[in-house]
């Protein structure tokens, strides 16, 4: 359910104002390496004017744009800003391959998100397809297909994270953007007079300077703290671990969702989740909201643990057939860190707390927000004055929540309902067993309704959400 963003090249951007997972909900990458060399939490003071860029430093330290972190959200706003003509510097402080905490799953609206990017997506090259969700809970099994839309395609992927994000990198490379790998950025270049960023600092001692810096260093946004953004408390926020298994399962047509997690008598607010991988693995794990009680106290890797114990032995998710660490990660959502433009400084995926409540999908905001970046940059990059390109830019929030902000708000109440054992144990014994309920919820959590027209639960959807406060 959403009201979709403007197309690109909409001409000077109307106002309207933005990603594990479960599917795809997980933390972006490129997470800002620890600050040293400052006193005050990273940020190092010069007297470079805002709004343009410096020649101080050595040949390549310079571009239009400096984009911290090569995740989905980092490459893909580095891709729109390189195909638009513009000077874009990545950096990543990791070097390709890889690993991230993620559940590899991607929904349509992600997969829309890549064939807008025009990235290959070859079933013969590792891209698995799948037609839909298994969900199995309060002793119902259903299976729902994918929404048959004219916005979304009817099928998702799964795609390992260990080259999802490299993929997506250098396609953003071909496209003319400037990656630069194992740089760990430690903190904000601010310009004493106006207060605006006007680069980075990385952990050698080098400088990059821009005339924008885009945060896209994840759930931590090191780079966002240091420019005083904090997380805000007010948002739902996720926890997932996950590991990989081999397993006869690992070609399984639907993504599947466990609804009874249980710790002791109490059924927790998240689901549990398997995904074939189409190599012989299949990725497994388990998510949680904040609102169950004793969020903080619960042992996570011995939930997952728990719950794999009561699966069929014949699926071998037995130690012996693990084949990766249990890892974990934080999901940040529904606008758990604003604003998303503040001097200098945009915030795309993650980093802007951009992860559906609903269900911890963060990929295909990820995406979004970059598109949406990356169109609002090149429109304000092209006004002659600071005040023009700074009137463009402060409408890079206003469009975020016109986008997703009254849909985001719908996930907070929801969050908080299913926080409450009863409700949760209502809701899975009752909506599993009833296939329209289903339906509907599967509209309502995957975001996946027809922008305009569609059948009466999207119109109901887009209406509710459109009504609905912005987060």
């Amino acid at each position: 359910m959403t009201e979709q963003v403007p197309p690109a090249g909409t001409p000077d951007l109307p106002p309207q104002d933005a990603g594990a997972g479960h599917p795809g909900g997980v933390p972006a990458d490129g997470e800002v390496g620890a600050a040293r060399g400052s006193a005050s939490g990273g940020v190092t003071r010069g007297s470079v004017p805002g709004g343009s860029v410096s020649g101080g430093g050595a040949a390549g330290e310079t571009a239009d744009v400096v984009v911290v972190g090569a995740g989905p959200a980092g490459s893909a706003v580095s891709y729109y800003l390189a195909t638009s003509g513009l000077d874009v510097l990545l950096l990543e402080k990791t070097h390709f391959p890889r690993e991230k905490v993620c559940g590899d799953g991607l929904t349509p609206r992600a997969v829309r998100a890549l064939t807008a990017m025009g990235v290959p997506l070859p079933e013969n090259d590792g891209w698995l397809r799948n037609r839909g969700l298994r969900i199995i809970g309060g002793g119902g099994r259903i299976e729902l297909d994918w929404p048959e839309l004219s916005s979304y395609p009817g099928y998702g992927l799964v795609r390992a994270r260990t080259d999802f994000d490299q993929i997506l990198a250098r396609h953003a490379q071909k496209a003319g953007a400037r990656l630069l790998e194992g740089v760990a950025v430690t903190g904000p270049l601010v310009d004493d007079r106006t207060g605006r960023i006007t680069g980075v600092t990385t952990r050698d001692g080098r400088s990059f300077r821009g005339r924008l810096v885009v945060a896209a260093d994840g759930n931590s946004s090191r780079l966002s703290v240091a420019m005083g953004l904090h997380k805000r408390e007010d948002r739902p926020l996720g926890v997932a671990v996950r590991t990989y298994y081999t397993s006869p399962r690992h070609d399984d047509d639907y993504l599947e969702a466990w609804l009874d997690l249980w710790d002791g008598s109490s059924l927790l607010p998240g689901y549990g989740w398997i995904f074939g991988m189409g190599d012989g693995t299949s990725n497994v794990g388990v998510g949680l909201l904040n609102t169950s009680a004793g969020f903080g106290e619960i042992d996570y890797r011995g939930l997952l643990r728990r719950w794999l114990a009561a699966m069929p032995a014949e699926w071998g998710f037995v130690e012996e057939n693990r084949t990766q660490p249990v890892r974990g990660a934080a999901l940040p959502m529904a606008f758990n860190r604003t604003p998303h433009y503040t001097r200098g400084l945009m915030l795309v995926g993650d980093a802007g707390g951009m992860v559906n409540p609903f269900n911890g999908e963060g990929i295909a905001y990820a995406l979004e927000s970059a598109e949406v970046a990356a169109r609002v940059i090149t429109q304000a990059l092209a006004r002659t004055t600071p005040a023009g390109r700074e009137l463009v830019l402060q409408t890079y929030p206003r469009q975020l929540k016109d986008a997703y902000g009254g849909y985001y708000t719908l996930g907070r109440i929801f969050v908080e309902l299913i926080g409450k054992p009863s409700f949760m144990k209502f809701a899975t014994k009752h909506g599993v067993k009833r296939p329209a309920v289903m339906r509907f919820s599967m509209k309502l959590l995957g975001n996946l309704t027809e922008t305009r027209g569609g059948d009466a639960v999207d119109r109901l959807l887009n209406a509710v959400s459109k009504m609905t406060p912005a987060a």
